[in-house]
């Protein structure tokens, strides 16, 4: 009995489908790419404000409330400096104060029975110019006293040190204990904005340029171009005109470095020049055993060619892989 030939089913037919060298598979012309030519150098990181927190008077530090990498805000207490002849000078300058207003409640007296006396004719004006003259001066050394304890108190009030802006605390040179003198330095206050501080060998003075982008790998000295590394875009904002040493400084301005530490240190890709490249697209490469792959289409047919892949970048914002060997300008390839 003669039985039917079976027909193959659907999933045999999608599989035969999707096989290479397939008359529906889109092919990409190999062209020469205009790339930049990226170098990876240090970027540090910096703060282009450093504002420190003096002391305005010597003595002490009682408190201190702050220490290195902490966070603050303008206006927090940072230190108390405590100077103990501030309480002596003030106990004095009140005493002062008690004594002269003795000598004064005096002098109203003897002015009272002056203006008295010369009312009822017997005392003469000298003596009312007298005691006049006495009460006005010893009103003045009240004042004066008044105000000299003024100062001691403003004195002792400009030993507690406040924040001058809002940022991170990068040193603290000195310790609860400490003898400072009036304009030392407790601690060093970074507000930003942060920037990374490029520095570029002299045979690149001609190629940086302002404005150009540069991609900033991710913290801990990663390469830039890592795949798996996270990495960000930034743009140099500024190219001093002066080399030292026989190297170029740069300033790079970069999202999102707020959280890095002052003179962090991490690689940075910089565009140096330009290079010609062939670049196909990432799902044309093929890997099999450890060996990368594209197929290759010509008259005869088409061919699978062992490739070396170089760096992924964007080609008007599509991405390409870079074949360093294997291909040529004007090559089609077959895309799956």
């Amino acid at each position: 009995m003669h039985r039917p030939t079976p027909r193959p089913s659907m999933a045999i037919l999608a599989l035969f489908l999707a096989l290479p060298g397939h008359a529906g598979a889109a092919e990409f012309l190999v062209r020469a790419t205009t790339v930049p030519d990226m170098k990876a150098v240090f970027g540090q990181v910096e703060s282009r404000i450093v504002v420190p927190a003096r002391v305005r008077i010597g003595g002490t530090v009682r408190e201190l409330s702050v220490g290195q990498g902490d966070e603050v805000k303008e206006g927090d207490t940072i230190a108390v400096i405590v100077d103990d002849k501030l309480a002596l000078q003030l106990d004095a300058a009140r005493a002062r104060i008690d004594a002269l207003g003795s000598q004064l409640d005096n002098a109203r007296l003897q002015l009272d029975r002056a203006q008295q006396l010369r009312a009822s004719g017997s005392g003469t004006q000298a003596s009312l110019d007298q005691a006049k003259m006495q009460f006005e001066v010893a009103a003045n050394q009240v004042a004066a006293a008044k105000a000299e304890r003024t100062v001691i108190e403003q004195s002792a009030r400009e030993g507690t040190v406040v924040a001058p802006a809002t940022g991170r605390v990068l040193t603290v040179p000195v310790t609860p204990g400490s003898v400072v003198l009036p304009g030392e330095e407790i601690a060093r206050i970074a507000p930003g904005p942060y920037y990374l501080r490029l520095s570029l060998p002299e045979r690149h003075a001609a190629e940086i340029v302002e404005g150009a982008d540069v991609v900033v790998g991710a913290r801990g000295l990663t390469q830039a171009s890592d795949r798996t590394a996270p990495a960000h875009r930034g743009r140099i904002v500024k190219v001093y005109p002066e080399i030292v040493d026989g190297r170029v400084i740069a300033d790079v301005e970069v999202a999102g470095i707020g959280d890095y530490f002052v003179n962090e240190r991490t690689l940075v890709s910089i565009p140096v020049g330009k290079r010609s490249v062939l670049a196909v697209p990432p799902e044309a490469v093929r890997t099999l055993h450890g060996i990368d792959y594209v197929r290759l289409a010509d008259g005869s047919g088409e061919t699978d060619v062992a490739v070396i892949p170089g760096e992924r970048f964007e080609d008007g914002g599509a991405p390409r892989i870079e074949i360093l060997t294997g291909l040529h300008d004007g090559d089609r390839i077959v895309l799956p």
